[in-house]
């Protein structure tokens, strides 16, 4: 009898592809579903890029590339970490991979050893989660408050620390609450982790250009330099540039984890696609109008669900300072009982009802290690965010009151 092993029993299935699935084949029975699951941008790839990526195929670059990347990409990866944040790193710390997910997992996956401990602020992207326990690890899960902007603390990562605590993740912007950390956060954090000198720091920087305060904050390293020995910064293509079908992902890392991730994906996967490498690079050397565009429908886009659901009773909602997603308190309606009789207990029983009786497919929040919330994408065209919104507060105006029903 086929066993698995207990690494692959500890792991599940993405929770987006789960909830987005049941939506397809909802939607696939002649339902009207909006799919509202996915950390996907809606817009195609820019031409340009479609360009450079056709003509590296017509040039024939369609061989493998270096191990880390073509050494234009690395180079050019490099050049604009320096243009963006001001940081100074070497193309040999770069790393390119296929997607920023499996930069996240070879950094850990070089880091972490059984028992050991990773700190991982809630809400969190459950990739986070699963990759650490891939990695026989522990994940030591930190919750956050909307009263905290969802960011994690330097009373609570002082709190959490232990002689196990071998690596934190950060994400900023983050995913799903769309937090982003401010200077004073970022010296206060540094200002724990020098006493803890063991601690690889993992900062995921996928959504970096997709953020909506006017004046942004400098970066980690450049507050705290000393702590680059010690850094994974992971990025990538997918979401500043609608590239999440190229599969294009990177990591700048200290030297010699740069070059132990290498020597991972040199037996895991070998390098990414040469082709989506020469149009990556093409999207970071070429105009940057795209990013600038996207970045503003996602906060007009932003404001339409902040706003309209605003008005819905039972319902909180942040103001996300970045990325592309709304993560929505429903505790208002926990314990309602619907118009068919079923009780609202949890954020996953709000996430099928609103699936069932108004259309609209979101994640739960526990998913995200942190209820009840209810997460939904703003990455879709403005009229389908409007009719999701209006379709939530139809269904919870319909809602019978509390006690009756």
């Amino acid at each position: 009898m086929l066993q698995l092993s207990k690494r692959a029993r500890r792991i599940r299935l993405s929770p987006n592809a789960a909830a987005g699935q049941r939506a397809k084949d909802l939607a696939a029975q002649g339902r009207d579903i909006l799919v509202l699951t996915s950390g996907e941008p809606d817009f195609d790839t820019p031409a340009p890029i479609r360009a450079a990526g056709i003509a590296a195929i017509e040039g024939g670059q369609t061989r493998y590339t270096a191990m880390p990347g073509t050494a234009a990409l690395c180079q050019a990866i490099a050049a604009q970490l320096a243009r963006s944040q001001g940081l100074d790193v070497t193309p040999a710390q770069v790393v390119v991979s296929n997607g920023a997910k499996q930069v996240l997992y070879q950094a850990l996956a070089a880091t972490l050893d059984p028992g050991d401990e990773a700190i991982v602020p809630a809400p969190y992207w459950p990739a986070f989660i699963d990759m650490v326990l891939l990695c026989d690890a522990k994940p030591v899960v930190v919750a956050t408050t909307p009263a905290n902007g969802f960011k994690l603390t330097a009373e609570q990562l002082s709190a959490a620390l232990t002689p196990r605590t071998r690596v934190l993740i950060l994400n900023s912007p983050a995913n799903p609450s769309g937090a982003v950390y401010g200077e004073a956060e970022w010296i206060a954090l540094a200002a724990v982790l020098r006493a803890h000198p063991q601690v690889v720091v993992v900062l995921d920087e996928i959504y970096e250009h997709i953020r909506f305060d006017d004046a942004p904050s400098r970066h980690l390293l450049v507050l705290a330099p000393d702590l680059a020995a010690r850094t994974v910064l992971v990025n990538g293509a997918s979401k500043t540039y609608a590239m999440t079908g190229w599969r294009v992902g990177w990591g700048i890392a200290p030297l010699p984890l740069a070059q132990a991730m290498t020597a991972l994906q040199s037996q895991v996967s070998s390098a990414p696609s040469a082709i989506s490498q020469a149009a990556a690079l093409a999207a970071i050397e070429g105009d940057q109008g795209f990013v600038r565009e996207a970045a503003a429908a996602y906060r007009r886009r932003r404001d339409i669900v902040v706003d309209g659901l605003a008005r819905v009773p039972g319902l909180q909602l942040l103001a996300p300072q970045g990325a592309f997603f709304a993560f929505v308190h429903v505790g208002g309606l926990i314990g309602r009982r619907t118009a068919d009789g079923r009780v609202l207990a949890t954020d996953a029983d709000v996430t099928d009802w609103l699936l069932d009786s108004a259309g609209v497919a979101v994640v739960d929040g526990a998913s995200f290690g942190l209820s009840p919330y209810i997460r939904l994408s703003t990455a879709a065209a403005d009229e389908v965010l409007r009719d999701a919104v209006q379709r939530i507060a139809h269904a919870v105006a319909a809602l019978p009151e509390p006690g009756r029903g």
